[in-house]
């Protein structure tokens, strides 16, 4: 089993990968966030993944939610991956605290650089086209790296990049971005351009946004994963007083 969370496409991608490598079913965390009773089972010594993105150098708060409100059984072999832009902090012993407490710990964790995505901070840039498409190739290898790992079931395995200071990237930027700007009110929409096409409403993955032109329901469970932002394909769709260029994979992919 392995279950992920995406906005931009980043970690979808890495999660398909391991899928291919291993065998191993994915399941989307907002789609099993819809289901009643979250109990799973591990059969036939089946690996346990969990793919998520850094966001504001923390996991997004709906993976948190899935983990304590899910309960797995009879796991013989748990991995996490996490996807950031050039590093992701303390995000992943953040990770490990929300496991403990439903009695689970990693044999293995990771991290993958991909290229910046993130929109909502000043001082964070897109990266250039050259600069991404390095990131991605680079991120090639090190998944066929990864896939080899955790089918082999290697265990005690950290390959993680913290930064420089991870402690103030997660625990004190990180918080404040956690705690006050993960909101769906500085999104806004420039109807002259927007084709009303409705794909931001499609992928929401937390049903945020109604009609089109979109309108955002400021109800609490925005995650700022982009997934709106970036996937315009008439780049209508802006988050706060900056406008700012957008980040496409499969356009990145496709440039092999």
């Amino acid at each position: 089993m392995i279950f992920y969370f995406t906005g931009t496409g980043n970690t979808r991608w890495a999660a398909q990968l391991l899928a291919e490598a291993t065998g191993d079913e994915l399941y989307y965390i907002p789609d099993e966030l819809d289901n009643a009773k979250l109990h799973y089972e591990s059969k036939d010594d089946e690996r346990l993944g969990f793919c998520f993105p850094t966001h504001g150098w923390q996991p997004p708060h709906i993976v948190r939610e899935f983990i304590r409100r899910a309960t797995f059984e009879h796991v013989s072999y748990c991995y996490a991956l996490t996807t950031c832009g050039d590093n992701m902090g303390y995000a992943m012993r953040i990770f490990e605290k929300e496991l403990r407490q439903k009695g689970l710990h990693t044999d293995a964790r990771f991290a993958i650089i991909m290229p910046e995505s993130n929109v909502c901070f000043s001082f964070l840039h897109l990266d250039t086209d050259e600069k991404a498409r390095q990131k991605v190739d680079a991120a090639r290898q090190r998944m066929i790296h990864i896939c080899k790992i955790i089918t082999e079931r290697q265990r005690d395995i950290e390959e993680l990049v913290k930064g420089a200071i991870p402690f103030t990237y997660t625990y004190v930027i990180g918080d404040y971005y956690n705690k006050h700007l993960i909101t769906d009110k500085k999104f806004w929409v420039d109807e002259e351009i927007c084709i009303q096409c409705g794909l931001c409403q499609k992928l929401c993955p937390v049903d945020d946004i109604k009609g089109t032109p979109p309108v955002w329901q400021h109800n609490g469970r925005c995650t700022n994963c982009l997934a709106c932002y970036h996937h315009c394909p008439s780049h209508a769709i802006h988050w706060g007083n900056m406008k700012r260029g957008q980040y496409l994979l499969n356009k990145l992919l496709a440039q092999k």
